[in-house]
């Protein structure tokens, strides 16, 4: 939200720098007209659409690498322990003898060893 609020502002910053006689009739050229648009995609690419597609790219990494022990958290927060890789499917140890199956698309992270056991990374 802040990004957007960010492009907003400079959008507006942008068109304020124009010449006065701008706006007006046939006085600039036509690149002049366009440049805060083409600007404003270029912020807007840099600042939203690169970083995530840098995620996505490394969550597929994350999710593609999955084995067999790996400690992991799910989408909906369960810490576990992964015992079998069956191509989507993934079944997940959650306590001792309670194991739950799901697709490999419902693990948010693979974490430490430690943070699976009940151990919290915080140390709180």
């Amino acid at each position: 939200m802040k990004k957007l609020a960010f492009l907003v502002t400079l959008a507006l910053f942008v068109s304020s720098c124009m010449p006065p006689g701008a706006g007006q009739g046939g006085g600039g050229t036509p690149f002049s007209a366009i440049l805060p648009f083409v600007l404003i995609f270029g912020l807007f690419y840099f600042l939203i659409i690169r970083p995530q597609q840098r995620q996505s790219r490394e969550r597929k990494k994350m999710l593609a690498e999955i084995k067999r022990g790996d400690s992991v958290i799910t989408t909906g927060g369960i810490h576990g322990r992964v015992i079998n890789v069956d191509g989507d499917d993934i079944t997940v140890e959650i306590a001792k003898g309670i194991n739950v199956r799901m697709v490999r698309s419902g693990i948010s992270e693979k974490t430490d060893s430690g943070a699976a056991d009940g151990k919290s990374k915080g140390g709180g």
